[in-house]
């Protein structure tokens, strides 16, 4: 039976987005808050509170925080022109790397940021002089964590796992599934449930037409 929806694989961790991928489009739609480094003509008719009026063209003045969609900011930014300058969210600052570092297993990542690899992942695209500790700290959060996750995906068959999943980042519930699906499809192998080799379609026509010549 074939499915509605062949889950295409996100790019969020390589240099660019996959924006077949439904995870990525959802991700480059989480906001991240900027600043303007220059004046810019027109736009204030989309912040409304942050807009210089009519006599100004309704331009966003320079020096303006603002909050934009990830896929935005990646593109306004531009370290010649200097357009805008991102300041990091807080769960990618220091304060919140200590915290990593010390238990990452107690944090529950899905409510700080359902895509909390990825998008940090895409930080380092804004040439921040912390994305060297941006990077390590989401590595070793990822190391910290992966074990404990893979570990629950194999012992916690037929039980209910919606209070741990709900903890997870998507990535990391992407990882919990495909434990699960391993230790599923092992035990059907145990039982003698697997698959089993059958011949072809092709060879199954081939001889239903051999068969149909020999009786003519």
């Amino acid at each position: 039976m074939s499915e509605a929806y062949f889950r295409v694989e996100s790019g969020a961790l390589g240099p660019e987005e996959n924006f077949l991928s439904l995870d990525d489009i959802l991700m480059s739609h989480e906001k991240l808050p900027v600043r303007t480094e220059t004046p810019m003509p027109r736009l204030g008719a989309f912040f409304l509170e942050r807009s210089g009026g009519p006599e100004t063209d309704h331009a966003i003045p320079q020096g303006s925080k603002l909050e934009l969609p990830l896929w935005l900011a990646k593109g306004l930014f531009d370290n010649k022109r200097r357009i805008i300058s991102v300041e990091l969210p807080k769960i990618y600052q220091q304060g919140w790397r200590t915290v990593f570092s010390a238990d990452a297993n107690v944090v529950d990542l899905h409510k700080l940021g359902p895509h909390f690899y990825g998008f940090g992942s895409q930080l380092l695209h804004f040439d921040s002089p912390e994305n060297a500790d941006i990077s390590q700290s989401l590595l070793q959060t990822f190391i910290g964590r992966f074990r404990r996750i893979m570990d629950s995906s194999q012992n916690a068959y037929n039980e209910d796992t919606s209070a741990l999943v709900a903890r997870l980042d998507e990535m990391e519930r992407g990882l919990f599934q495909t434990g699960q699906k391993g230790l599923n499809d092992f035990q059907c192998w145990e039982k003698g449930q697997a698959s089993q080799i059958t011949a072809s379609s092709l060879v199954q026509n081939y001889k239903k037409r051999k068969l149909t010549d020999m009786d003519d």
